[in-house]
């Protein structure tokens, strides 16, 4: 939405509803190529002593829409060979963003400012707090945002805030068809459970070969068997890996976790899983793990991503998730 929003206010031979797609504009923002159009996302350092700089990976990020324009924070850190590292978007950046924007326009019209990401400003997002409150003149900036919670307080109370309606299951479920993703049955169980959420469409349609299951698996086996060995490696190992993919590791979990709850109290729907996958959710179902349960280790989840992000002990953290979700499978809550 955010890239088409920015193509119509760079068209030449714009309609009342959208723009033309064939002015030199129009080419130009398509490809992310105008000069006018700003662009700022979390970022990593492309080597020892360099700041974190969106400039540094323009074309990458270039190549990284054009190839899945509704990818993830993670999937686009990922593509640029982050590992362990955690993308930010740097004060340097924030400054750096100041001055391109208050120049002229190249092209003598709009300049427009598409910041992917907020969430990932920390504190030294405040620097641009002046720049939103007065913008230069013709200036448009537009942050897109999977969690406006993350995003800082001082910058959500001087933007306007758009919040897109979900996507229907008819319309995830034709696009994923029309563009050969997947077959009919699949693509409409998929759609259904996808809650209006194209980007969580694509994933569930990729998950078939998904690599983290038989690490999910072999944690949740440690917790059921109370094993205490098993439980403590878990946090060992994955306290190693980098930031990023601990929290996806535990966003699948709890992805898992919400399959869990439909295939419990709706059992008449169809579990759009690969075929060990659906076992396992179907079996963590009939476990005496109360709703309520359910509920806390999904809790318990999110409160651990979010002291990852923000740089917690991961191997702390991860340790004390292992060991509270091990009461609620022991007890099926905790009281």
């Amino acid at each position: 939405m955010a890239l088409a929003l920015a193509q119509y206010i760079f068209c030449e031979n714009k309609s009342e509803y959208d723009s033309c797609g064939r002015c030199a504009g129009c080419s130009k923002a398509s490809k992310l190529e105008h000069a006018d159009l700003h662009i700022s996302f979390p970022s990593i350092s492309p080597k020892s002593g360099t700041k974190a700089m969106s400039r540094y990976f323009i074309q990458e990020f270039r190549e990284f829409i054009k190839q899945s324009p509704y990818g993830t924070t993670y999937e686009w850190l990922q593509h640029i060979n982050a590992e362990n590292k955690q993308g930010n978007i740097t004060a340097e950046e924030c400054r750096e963003i100041i001055d391109s924007l208050n120049l002229k326009s190249y092209e003598g019209g709009k300049k427009v400012l598409l910041m992917w990401r907020p969430e990932y400003l920390g504190k030294e997002g405040n620097i641009l707090l002046k720049l939103i409150e007065e913008p230069p003149q013709e200036t448009i900036m537009i942050f897109i945002a999977e969690n406006t919670e993350d995003i800082l307080q001082t910058i959500r109370s001087r933007t306007q805030e758009v919040r897109l309606a979900p996507v229907s299951a008819r319309d995830i479920a034709l696009a994923l068809t029309t563009r050969s993703l997947t077959d009919p049955t699949k693509a409409a169980q998929v759609a259904h459970i996808a809650m209006g959420s194209y980007t969580e469409a694509l994933r569930l349609v990729r998950q078939a070969d998904n690599d983290l299951f038989p690490e999910v698996r072999q944690l949740f086996n440690a917790l059921f068997t109370n094993n205490g060995l098993a439980v403590a490696k878990y946090a060992e190992e994955w306290s190693k890996a980098g930031r990023e993919q601990q929290k996806n590791f535990l966003n699948y979990i709890i992805q898992l976790l919400e399959q869990a709850i439909r295939a419990r109290y709706q059992p008449a729907l169809a579990i759009s899983l690969p075929e060990s996958e659906a076992q396992f959710v179907q079996k963590l179902a009939s476990t005496k793990v109360s709703f309520e349960g359910f509920g806390q280790m999904t809790a318990a989840i999110s409160d651990t991503i979010f002291y990852i992000e923000r740089n917690a002990h991961s191997k702390t953290q991860l340790h004390a998730l292992a060991i509270k979700m091990k009461q609620i499978v022991i007890n099926g809550s905790i009281t």
